[in-house]
C-alpha cells in the first residue's frame, strides 16, 4: 500500500512504527524503496554526505530541487519528503510557501520538513494552507548549527526541555502531520512524543519516538568524516565499495579486465574480409 501522510497518522494510533530513509538519487530511492521502508527523506544533509560541505547551510533550492527530481523517479510506494534549505523559508511566509510548492510541483515531493519550533509557526500553517503536508523538526536543528555552537544535543536543562515540549505543541497545532526529534535525550523525546498526537521520527532521539529516520550512507558505513553516536552501521558497504575498486583496478592493470565474457564478438568471416 502507498505509504501516505494518513498512514504516518494510522500508525501512531496503532503503535506500529515509522520507518524513514534519506535517499538522493534515482538509483538508491529504488533501492530503499523496494525494501519497504515507509518514507525518503531527500534531505539537506545531502550538503554534506553528497556535495562535500561542512555543513548543511550552504544547500540552496537548486540542489534540493535537483535531488528531489531524480528521488521521486525512484520513489514508488514510499512517501516522499523533502526539506526547505536553509534561507528558503525564514526569509518571509511567502517565500516558505512559494519553495514549499516548488518542492512539490517542480520537484515531485509528497510533502516538506521544515527545522524550527514555534518561530516557524506561521510558516507552517500557511504552506499547510497552501494544501502542502509539512512534517515539523526541532532539537539539533542542522540549519541552527551556528546558534548552537556545533552538533550538540538539545534539550538537557529544564528551560531547554520545556521549550521543546512547547515548540512540538505549537507545530501540532499549526498543522504538521509529524515532527523530528533530532539529537535530545531518550526521556525527553518520550515525553514530547505522548504530549502530542502526530507522530514523532527520531534521530539520536531514542527508542520512544514513533518511528526512526537515518542517513542511508551512515547506517552503511559510507561516510568516513564522522560518525554520530546515534547511528548504528547496518553494513560495511564502504569498505566493500572501496574493495571493489581496488579489484578493478588491479585486474584493468594486470589485463584480466575485460575478459572474453564482457566483451563482443564478431565472426571469423567478417574479420577475414577486413584484410
Amino acid at each position: 500500500m502507498k505509504n501516505s501522510v494518513s498512514t504516518f497518522i494510522e500508525a501512531k494510533k496503532n503503535g506500529k512504527k515509522i520507518t524513514m530513509v534519506t535517499a538522493y538519487d534515482y538509483s538508491m530511492a529504488r533501492l530503499i524503496d523496494d525494501a519497504g521502508v515507509n518514507s525518503i527523506l531527500v534531505g539537506d544533509s545531502l550538503g554534506m554526505v553528497v556535495l562535500g560541505y561542512k555543513d548543511t547551510l550552504s544547500v540552496t533550492m537548486e540542489d534540493m530541487l535537483h535531488h528531489v527530481k531524480a528521488t521521486a523517479r525512484g520513489c514508488k510506494n514510499a512517501l516522499l519528503v523533502a526539506d526547505l534549505p536553509f534561507m528558503s523559508y525564514q526569509t518571509s511566509v511567502y517565500d516558505a510557501v512559494v519553495n514549499a510548492g516548488k518542492l512539490i510541483q517542480i520537484g515531485g515531493a509528497e510533502a516538506v520538513k521544515i527545522e524550527g519550533g514555534s518561530n516557524i509557526c506561521e510558516q507552517v500553517k500557511a504552506i499547510v494552507n497552501a494544501q502542502i503536508p509539512v512534517m515539523g523538526h526541532i532539537g539539533l536543528t542542522p540549519q541552527s548549527v551556528n546558534i548552537f555552537g556545533g552538533f550538540k544535543v538539545q534539550g538537557k536543562g529544564e528551560l531547554e526541555a520545556k521549550k521543546l515540549i512547547e515548540d512540538a505543541k505549537a507545530l501540532e497545532a499549526a498543522g504538521v502531520f509529524s515532527i523530528v526529534l533530532e539529537g535530545i535525550p531518550y526521556k525527553l523525546a518520550k515525553i514530547i512524543t505522548e504530549s502530542v498526537s502526530v507522530p514523532t521520527i527520531g534521530i539520536g532521539a531514542g527508542k520512544y519516538c514513533d518511528g526512526q529516520v537515518l542517513v542511508y550512507q551512515d547506517m552503511l558505513g559510507m561516510f568516513k568524516d564522522f560518525k554520530p553516536k546515534f547511528v548504528k552501521t547496518y553494513a560495511n558497504a564502504g569498505d566493500m565499495m572501496t574493495n571493489a575498486f581496488k579489484k578493478y583496478i588491479e585486474e584493468v592493470e594486470n589485463g584480466t579486465f575485460p575478459d572474453e565474457e564482457h566483451s563482443f564478438k564478431i565472426s571469423d568471416d567478417v574479420l577475414n574480409k577486413l584484410y
